[in-house]
């Protein structure tokens, strides 16, 4: 194989070396909110969730990095903008959904206490 040939394979060549890079930092992405959750290093319950989905955000761009080969190369770059196309949906139905539990909560019939209208005749 050419080297011309060999610079236009799309889907990029990976070596064991990446992959065990990224079972690594996965692991140690995996440990460590573990560990915060199980011995209580964070007091403040608050700053410990943020730590924690911030962990899970990292881990999930080592995934698609080093063991779903999603970059700017592959295919032209197609597959990353597809990748954050459905990153996008999913926060905005996530995101609306928490924004619509909000105010139906805030809007539910309010002073009437919970339960008492299937006591009304």
């Amino acid at each position: 194989m050419t080297e011309a040939a060999h610079d236009t394979h799309e889907a990029g060549h990976f070596a064991l070396r990446t992959y065990l890079i990224g079972f690594v930092v996965s692991v140690v992405l995996t440990a460590v909110p573990f560990w915060i959750a199980m011995q209580g290093v964070i007091e403040n319950t608050a700053v410990a969730m943020a730590v924690i989905v911030a962990l899970a955000v990292v881990q999930i761009i080592v995934h698609t990095i080093a063991f779903l080969h999603v970059n700017t190369r592959v295919q032209g770059g197609w597959t990353l903008v597809a990748y954050v196309f459905t990153a996008v949906l999913v926060l905005i139905i996530i995101a609306g959904s928490v924004w619509i539990m909000t105010h139906l909560n805030l809007n539910m019939m309010p002073g009437v206490p919970a339960g008492s209208m299937s006591e009304m005749p």
